[in-house]
């Protein structure tokens, strides 16, 4: 009979819990958590303390009694592994409870202890009115003192999901809040232009965005001192920034990210990776073959590269738990990779991504080019449909697809899904031309969004199109000129690029002698298909030139 130990419930533990009792009815199962709950939606979180779920329960996916009754695994909650013994293999573990020690045997073992929220060494940070949100009793203590505080005013220290959902929930709660970001741009995973929307959301919902600072002390509120002796507590709290601003606030959430939990794995002298993550291989086995690893604590090999990254994300911790329970039983799957697909809610708006973004291709020095599309999320004479930004990046000599990202109102979960299963099945972007979608006035377009991007991105390595970006655009060279081809109703209302000669792409094959043939037109649109239309008729009259992708759109976007 195996004896199977696994520290750490939630995504990764309980999904190799009950993959493996699936597996095996002769097995001793033992899961140990630390905390009150064995088994809840820690994405769903923010969402009750906005309200959006109403009932906390529904947070509670599992009980120890439910794991016991249909799973037939021995849970304890409120009890800690304090070390492993790999020797003898044993843990040793403390009931919290009793405050008692006691020791359990394995055959194997499952490291899932995932990871804790970043809080720096901030002077004034340790006091009752400022919070992280990792589980629900952080949650209930976040809902608890909103209640008996009542704030009108809270502050959120970090723009990524957490970050950002927590300022959602603040507002739907009726309570002032300002985000607080070092970055120039919230939700780090996809590139500045593309955050941009994201900013504009923010504020229209009344967020006092604070991009480019940082959180540099704490100190009780001077405005609302009562006393000399009134502690932080009864006072509330103010922030100084880095920028000088000093920031009156009354709640303060943490959430600049989380670090993996190791603490565990180095006492036992497991491998430790560059990134502080446990080394796995391709089994999920840390340097101890008996002794596995998944979720939020690994250093997961990103899918682009095979490089180490670290990607706290449920999907893939699900995935991971259940491979160990079927590795322990000797299937020797291998774990293939994480590509970092993920969604956020920003108000009104969804920002989604998968694979790499610019800043990651940049900094590894990978080839790369990218296109934009703004299409709208179903054909535009139905009512209701909503603009798409779509962001592909792809390698210009194949045409793999690198990374994706979209932003819009609706259907950014479907088109950035379809993209990451185009990628982890191996297409290229001269695939996602063929991709054959559903299509209904109600909820597509005859040429999709993904489509489009296929096209746009295949013309440019075949040659079709010539491309160019918003940087050159805004630093054109003496032997370019740039051409704005819109209609002079659109430059009065929305601006226009300085410098650019309008001449509507309407009148250009009539105009065209206008451009002079000895310099390269750049070229470009509100989004880049009108763009493209001129582009073809320049070229194809001996012109050199180049179209903006993504057009005007998109400009606007890399310049906020």
């Amino acid at each position: 009979m195996t004896k199977i130990l696994i520290i750490g419930g939630v995504a990764g533990g309980a999904s190799a819990a009950a993959r493996a009792r699936r597996l095996s009815e002769d097995a001793e199962i033992i899961m140990f958590e630390r905390g009150p709950y064995i088994s809840f939606a820690n994405c769903g979180l923010p969402y009750h303390i906005g309200g959006d779920i109403e009932q906390r329960d529904a947070l509670l996916l599992q009980t120890p009694e439910s794991f016991k009754a249909r799973f037939n695994v021995d849970v304890r909650v409120m009890n800690e592994v304090v070390s492993i013994n790999r020797q003898d293999k044993t843990l040793t573990i403390r009931n919290l409870n009793t405050q008692e020690n006691y020791q359990e045997s394995y055959d194997k073992l499952v490291l899932s202890p995932g990871a804790s929220p970043i809080v720096p060494p901030i002077p004034g940070i340790q006091n009752s009115r400022t919070f992280s949100l990792r589980n629900i009793p952080d949650m209930d203590k976040i809902i608890a003192s909103i209640e008996h505080n009542q704030p009108k005013h809270a502050t959120v220290v970090g723009g990524g999901f957490i970050g950002i959902e927590m300022a959602e929930a603040l507002i739907q709660r009726g309570i002032n809040t300002s985000l607080v970001e070092l970055s120039q741009q919230v939700m780090a995973p996809v590139d500045s232009e593309m955050a941009a929307p994201l900013h504009q959301e923010m504020q229209h919902h009344g967020v006092d965005l604070r991009l480019g600072v940082a959180l540099e002390a704490v100190f009780p509120s001077q405005q609302q001192a009562a006393d000399e002796l009134a502690s932080v507590d009864e006072q509330g709290l103010e922030l100084r920034l880095s920028n000088g601003d000093l920031l009156e606030t009354e709640l303060l959430i943490m959430a600049i990210g989380v670090k993996p939990e190791t603490s565990l794995a180095r006492q036992a002298n497991l491998n430790i990776g560059e990134l502080g993550g446990i080394q796995v291989n391709s089994q999920l086995q840390t340097s101890d073959p008996d002794i596995y690893a998944v979720g939020d604590a690994i250093e997961d090999p990103e899918f682009v590269t095979g490089d180490a990254a670290l990607i706290p994300l449920a999907g893939p911790a699900n995935r991971q738990g259940r491979m160990v329970a079927n590795n322990i039983f000797g299937a020797g799957e291998h774990y293939k990779r994480s590509q970092g697909t993920a969604i956020c809610k920003i108000f009104d708006l969804a920002v989604a991504s998968t694979g790499l973004n610019e800043k990651t291709l940049q900094r590894k020095g990978l080839a790369y080019e990218k296109v934009y599309v703004h299409a709208a999320s179903h054909a535009g004479y139905y009512p209701g449909a909503h603009p798409i930004n779509l962001k592909l990046l792809f390698n210009p000599a194949n045409g793999a697809i690198l990374g994706a990202q979209a932003v819009g109102k609706d259907g950014v979960d479907k088109r950035i899904d379809v993209i990451a299963v185009a990628q982890r099945a191996g297409l290229t972007v001269f695939d996602l031309q063929d991709l054959e979608l559903t299509y209904a006035p109600p909820f597509g377009s005859a040429k999709d969004v993904v489509n489009q991007a296929g096209f746009v991105a295949a013309n440019s390595i075949q040659g079709d199109t010539r491309l160019c970006h918003s940087d050159e655009i805004n630093q054109p060279s003496a032997e370019q000129l740039v051409l704005d081809v819109r209609n002079p109703e659109e430059l009065e209302k929305l601006g226009a690029i300085p410098g650019a000669v309008n001449i509507p792409v309407d009148q250009l094959r009539e105009r065209i002698n206008e451009l002079p043939k000895d310099k390269e037109i750049l070229v470009y649109c509100m989004v880049g298909l009108r763009g493209n239309v001129a582009y073809r008729q320049l070229v194809n009259h001996g012109f050199k030139a180049k179209n903006l992708t993504g057009g005007y759109k998109t400009w606007l976007a890399a310049k906020a």
